[in-house]
């Protein structure tokens, strides 16, 4: 079950693998050159797993002691994750001991794909998400204890690199949209985003996107849920021809034939 589960959820992590690894290793060798140990890299990656940041914990850890200004600007980079912790409560549920380390471990990366993956139906859902979560945690702490390691020993201008991160969300969310043959989800999603955008700026519109799409989520769920279960319904008719037949005649039978029975009509038959 857990082999299984293993590669299943692989090759959904080897787009991670590429991104994680050229920004974790940029990371490392960040903290490389300014003065730190591979060790703080590598526990960094392991406890925090914060990804961006990590990046800002630099410029913290190099500036004088201000706890409250700490604790504001982690709030305000990773409040997101509120999001992705109630869209996952569902999924979540019956996972056992898993369930704190995927809680931890949740990342955007991993949020992706335990959220849209299609997961072979014999394969253990709560062994999959797991999978994934720690394929992705390793790549980005092995990535940041390399770079740390090796950080001194090269050197190369990293300018941009970050963007190989975006390009995989825009991959993903086309993805998405693409399987989806209704867009009301990504229509509100790219609609609130786009108002936030221009009402709060590039630097500030993160957060109010994300109450306003949760907010018109909640607001229509209801219509949109019922567009999104007529659909499933529909597939799920066209998909078995059998109901189809024992519905529309009800002398049809399709349960099994009992010994007793078949002993019975042989007797009427001689």
């Amino acid at each position: 079950m857990k082999i299984k589960a293993l590669k299943a959820a692989f090759p959904y992590t080897i787009p991670i693998f590429a991104g994680f690894w050229f920004l974790s290793l940029a990371y490392g060798i960040l903290m490389n050159v300014n003065g730190f140990s591979f060790v703080y890299p590598m526990m960094m990656s392991i406890l925090i797993f914060g990804g961006s940041l990590e990046f800002i914990a630099v410029t913290m850890l190099m500036s004088p002691f201000a706890p409250a200004a700490a604790l504001t600007i982690t709030l305000l980079v990773q409040a997101r994750h509120l999001f992705y912790g109630i869209s996952m409560l569902e999924k979540y549920k019956n996972t056992g001991w898993k369930k704190p380390y995927l809680i931890f471990g949740m990342c955007d990366e991993s949020f992706s794909i335990n959220y849209t993956a299609e997961i072979p139906p014999d394969v253990d859902r709560g062994w999959f998400m797991f999978f994934v979560t720690i394929l992705n945690h390793f790549y980005w702490v092995s990535g940041a204890t390399i770079g740390g390691l090796i950080g001194s020993l090269i050197s190369f201008n990293t300018e941009g690199l970050d963007f190989v991160m975006t390009a995989m969300f825009v991959t993903i969310f086309l993805n998405q949209w693409m399987k989806e043959e209704k867009k009301y989800t990504g229509l509100i999603g790219i609609g609130a985003t786009a108002a936030c955008l221009m009402v709060f700026g590039p630097d500030s519109f993160m957060i109010p996107s994300m109450l306003a799409i949760l907010a018109l989520l909640t607001a229509f769920k209801n219509p949109i849920g019922k567009c999104y279960e007529s659909d499933f319904d529909r597939e799920s008719d066209e998909s078995d021809p059998a109901d189809h037949i024992s519905e529309n005649n009800p002398g049809y039978e399709t349960a099994e034939c009992e010994p007793e029975t078949i002993q019975t009509q042989g007797r009427k038959n001689k």
